[in-house]
């Protein structure tokens, strides 16, 4: 076993143990959080300690087009990836061995990119831990499986289940609308077993072929490489049997959307005593804060929570989408929601979040907003809501412009995250704003096209 093998976590030593090691997928997030990188022979790997792309990976739009550069020249540099050697797993699905390694990005310099998602999120948990704080995450992953769809003119509809029948919706925690997809759900866990994932549990969702994964907590950078391979290994899993996987938010006309709910606490990083609950179990002020600091700053976010178009097709009342910055306990109508548990457990559920988002960005944005709540310290949250908070006032934004515009007014959260993160992901998301506008909908032919 060569030296940098020695260093991989037991999962992926045990995946290669006594075979020969083919290939070597190098790989970063890149805003939209789609894998970019490089795949080389494992002997080619071993010989070298970084590898280099050009850091204009991170001007890229969802489309592949690019926005221009707003924090310099578009002379696309090379970045220096290094390899996290504690993020290495199996790519079971390939014909070959093959490991998948994430790398950070840094400068010729040696200093972290500020653009790389993966160091936004480092950035916000050293916000933290500069506090004496460590944050806790715990993510729940929604997701559709559909029917092939080579068109896109084509309607998205819901994938064939055993039966014989379309899966159907209205059907939440069905047992036997999971078992319709059974052999999805199979790989799934063969997969998550062989990279060493552990799933919390699986269930069915209200829509039609909608299913959710949930995560053990744990430590926010490592949860968020967790759904950056998830979302792969999911897709991987759906294409073996004749079916897509999709993280969009809101893929099927008529069927509720897909979120990603963020569970935050903090625990002190000296006594691993969650700062939410007092010695006797209480509510503490530093609860409040967090809270408060949530409903204060998560508008300035919510480009980072819903970064396409169709993310705000999810939040539409009456489908399942608490659309607002209500907080409550057991209330699943809330957007903030403390959840049953004991003092040692206690967190918020922040169910704002889709499942498009980037795990990296997403889980940094809800993360800062509860930072700035805690270092504020005076404001406290307005008062529980107890009822039905779905038909709440309006205070989000409600498509893409107005969230970006939300995001460059907020100074405490540019500083957050990063102005240059900041900048960067503006001129990407108003790159694919500028493009949606110019697509004509079916929706605009059928209904104007002869009646205006």
């Amino acid at each position: 076993m060569s030296d940098w093998t020695e260093k991989l976590p037991q999962a992926a030593r045990d995946y290669v143990a006594g075979r020969r090691l083919d290939e070597v997928e190098c790989i970063i997030s890149d805003i939209a959080g789609v894998a970019r990188g490089k795949a080389m022979p494992a002997s080619k790997f071993a010989k070298q300690s970084s590898f280099f792309l050009p850091n204009s990976i991170y001007l890229q739009t969802i489309t592949g087009e690019w926005a221009e550069n707003p924090v310099g020249n578009f002379t696309e540099p090379d970045m220096v990836l290094v390899p996290d050697f504690s993020t290495a797993t199996a790519a079971p699905w390939t014909a070959d061995w093959t490991l998948q390694i994430i790398h950070d990005a840094q400068d010729q310099a040696g200093n972290p990119v500020p653009y790389a998602p993966r160091n936004v999120l480092r950035r916000v948990v050293e916000l933290y831990a500069a506090e004496g704080w460590a944050p806790i995450v715990a993510p729940e992953m929604e997701f559709f499986l559909v029917a092939r769809n080579t068109d896109p003119n084509q309607p998205i509809i819901p994938p064939m289940g055993r039966s014989g029948r379309r899966a159907a919706a209205k059907q939440a925690y069905s047992m036997s609308a999971v078992d319709e997809y059974g052999k999805v759900i199979d790989d799934i866990y063969d997969f998550a077993e062989l990279q060493g994932f552990e799933i919390d549990g699986i269930l069915q969702e209200g829509g039609a072929g909608q299913i959710e994964i949930n995560l053990n907590h744990g430590d926010p950078i490592k949860l968020a490489d967790e759904i950056f391979y998830f979302k792969r290994l999911i897709r991987e899993a759906a294409m073996r049997h004749d079916c897509f996987a999709t993280f969009m938010a809101k893929p099927i006309e008529g069927e509720p959307g897909s979120a990603m709910h963020i569970h935050h606490s903090v625990v002190d990083s000296v006594t691993g005593k969650n700062i939410f609950a007092d010695a006797e179990g209480g509510e503490t002020p530093a609860f409040m804060h967090f809270i408060a600091g949530m409903q204060n700053h998560l508008p300035a976010v919510i480009a980072l929570l819903a970064p396409y178009v169709n993310s705000y097709r999810r939040y539409v009342p009456d489908f399942a989408a608490p659309i607002n910055l209500e907080w409550g306990r057991d209330n699943r109508t809330t957007g903030l929601r403390v959840p049953i548990s004991g003092p040692e457990a206690r967190r918020l559920e922040n169910r704002l979040a889709g499942m498009d988002c980037n795990p990296y960005l997403g889980i940094a944005a809800s993360l800062a907003c509860g930072y700035l709540g805690l270092k504020d310290g005076k404001m406290p949250p307005r008062p529980e809501c107890v009822g039905d908070a779905y038909m709440s006032a309006d205070e989000l934004p409600t498509n893409l412009g107005d969230a970006l515009d939300t995001m460059a007014e907020s100074a405490p959260m540019r500083e957050v995250l990063g102005p240059d993160f900041c900048a960067v992901y503006e001129a990407v998301k108003r790159n694919e704003y500028k493009e949606f506008l110019q697509v004509i909908s079916p929706w605009e032919r059928e209904h104007l096209l002869l009646n205006v």
